[in-house]
């Protein structure tokens, strides 16, 4: 009897921490890894969806229905004759002699950032969710989290149609709003920390380590980047990119815009905030410089967390080291679509590596090796 008292307590001294925690943290913070992927696909569709100017070819918000493409040539002239009533279409397309076609390539792109909203909505993230609540697998005081990440993605959803409708009927532009745009990439990428901070504090306590703390240092980084990324999302909606000339290896178009250091076009005549979000030399501008500030604060991170963590110190040199070469690139291309979509990418990995760094910067005990 004896014995056999000393073989149970022996093994569950020697059991994974994990298997002696209520819930199961090591399975969540798996599943939040895949959603964070999931929201970096969405990211990067959403990219190739503005670039190729698909945003605006689905002119109705069908949350459940919309799931299902035109599936015969009926379905697509009338999806094609509501497009053809938008300012878009009748200044820009139109003209340009659209075809059905076109309209379908456009069309594909859009109805393809929906879809993969709505799946990773419902199939990978609400269905596991209500199957990890139902069996207790959530560990005490994570499930408002989560609630909360799924609010960031019904509030991405909506303010998504809210932009959309911006380029629908306005008389002043033939797209979307440049702000609007802002505000929507802003949310995905908050619910893309959001979802890979939450699952580092879980697979920290699948290893009995305590949630980490947001350092100063580190809200400072995430503040920094926020306004980068911002401004990048403002850069994409404006099309500001196109402001600094271009041709490949055209030194004009970076590190100068239009030749010289600071452009030249700059319009403060509608005030200091039109200037800081509406000019698009001016955003391009601060866009282009103030990533150097950030590149500064991601080096000093690194280096502080690198002998503690080797690979995320790695990991946030090849990010934004791959970034700076792919926004340049970018620039001296004249925009091709190929190398804005990979910055786009690189956009979220920076970010992704920049959490992982900070989470890494407030953590305590045995998660510092990991």
């Amino acid at each position: 009897m004896r014995f056999g008292v000393l073989v149970s307590t022996s093994t569950a001294m020697n059991a994974p921490v994990s298997s002696q925690l209520p819930g199961r943290p090591l399975a969540l913070a798996r599943w939040l890894f895949a959603v964070a992927a999931l929201i970096v696909a969405v990211v990067v569709v959403g990219g190739i969806t503005r670039l190729t100017e698909s945003g605006l070819s689905i002119t109705e918000w069908k949350p459940v229905t919309g799931v299902i493409p035109p599936l015969n040539e009926a379905q697509w002239q009338a999806e094609f004759a509501a497009y053809r009533q938008i300012p878009q279409y009748i200044e820009v397309n139109g003209p340009a002699g659209m075809t059905l076609a076109d309209y379908k390539f456009i069309y594909f792109w859009e109805w393809f950032h929906r879809f993969l909203v709505r799946m990773g909505l419902g199939m990978v993230f609400v269905v596991p969710l209500v199957w990890f609540w139902l069996r207790g697998a959530i560990p005490a005081g994570y499930k408002p989290r989560l609630i909360g990440l799924l609010a960031l993605g019904l509030l991405q959803g909506v303010v998504g149609w809210w932009m959309v409708k911006s380029g629908l009927h306005g008389a002043a532009d033939t797209k979307v709003s440049h702000l609007r745009l802002a505000v929507h990439l802003s949310l995905a990428l908050s619910a893309l920390g959001y979802a890979v901070w939450t699952a580092l504090d879980l697979r920290a306590l699948a290893r009995g380590a305590a949630p980490a703390r947001l350092t100063r240092f580190g809200a400072l980084i995430i503040a920094a980047l926020a306004v980068q990324l911002i401004y990048g999302a403002l850069v994409a909606g404006m099309r500001a990119g196109h402001v600094s000339g271009g041709g490949w290896f055209y030194w004009g178009s970076w590190p100068l815009m239009q030749g010289q250091f600071y452009p030249a076009g700059v319009d403060w005549s509608a005030g200091l905030l039109h200037g800081l979000t509406g000019d698009p030399y001016l955003v391009h501008f601060i866009h282009r410089w103030w990533a150097w500030v950030v590149v500064a604060l991601l080096i000093v991170l690194a280096r502080r967390i690198r002998a503690r963590a080797r690979a995320v110190s790695i990991a946030i040199h090849s990010a934004f080291g791959t970034q700076i070469l792919l926004g340049i690139a970018t620039v001296w291309s004249g925009i091709a679509l190929w190398l804005a979509a990979a910055h786009q990418l690189t956009g979220a990995l920076v970010l992704v590596t920049a959490i992982w760094g900070v989470h890494k910067l407030g953590s305590q005990g045995t998660d510092l090796k990991g």
